[in-house]
């Protein structure tokens, strides 16, 4: 049996371990991936950067993709960039947090600090083929690759080949063949592979309509009708 100056002593302590707890769990644990102490931009619920969505509002936590963000509006995504900015001022750069950084800043038009983001994405996560391809449509700036210079035009081919590289989406094939069709086919240039040999394997690698389609919404102009399939 404890006497009461030993009962108060382990009292103590038990309630020092919770509130270290507590307060761990709050502040979050520096692995770079798991965050307890951000918050929801909306609702404000306390969430973990391994969460999907929050349980409150049903919003992604981490923005993963340009679908889960094509309805937001300007306030919304500048609370979410607002949100992850201070996550990394706290726990250091994190590849997610950047990824979604920059698809915040992608759907906002704001290019250069999208392409800026995902570079340091691909930093820490050079395995995401999806940091190089949206590093490629920022560098369009939201125009036509015909208005784009050659240097320009040689970055964007360097970062869809190393997307390609990684994981051989029909897409990738599919934004290469637009390159190659507006930029080369238009002008003249010669180029090979050409924009039909980028098309078809494009096709061969699985691109739907809806992919095709959604791509000209994320590069912000029209699809020639040379690409239509």
């Amino acid at each position: 049996m404890y006497n009461k100056q030993e009962r108060n002593i382990t009292n103590k302590h038990y309630w020092q371990g919770l509130s270290c707890q507590y307060s761990n769990k709050l502040q979050g644990e520096k692995d770079g991936i798991r965050v307890y102490s951000n918050q929801m931009p909306g609702c404000g619920a306390a969430v973990s950067t391994k969460d999907t969505e929050c349980e409150y509002c049903g919003k992604p936590v981490m923005i993963k993709n340009f679908n889960s963000i094509a309805s937001m509006s300007m306030p919304e995504l500048n609370k979410y960039v607002g949100s992850y900015k201070r996550e990394i001022d706290r726990n250091g750069d994190n590849s997610a947090i950047n990824k979604s950084i920059a698809m915040c800043y992608l759907k906002l038009k704001q290019y250069k600090q999208a392409e800026d983001y995902f570079q340091k994405a691909m930093l820490d996560d050079f395995d995401d083929s999806e940091n190089y391809f949206y590093a490629a449509v920022c560098l369009l700036e939201g125009k036509k690759a015909f208005l784009s210079n050659k240097s320009t035009i040689t970055q964007i081919e360097t970062f869809i080949n190393d997307a390609i590289s990684i994981e051989s989406k029909g897409v990738y094939y599919y934004f290469m063949a637009y390159i190659k069709f507006d930029y080369y086919k238009r002008k003249s240039f010669r180029t090979k592979p050409d924009y039909i040999e980028c098309l078809n394997q494009a096709i061969r690698n699985n691109l739907s309509r809806m992919d095709a389609e959604q791509m000209f919404k994320i590069i912000g102009v029209t699809m020639p009708h040379e690409l239509a399939f």
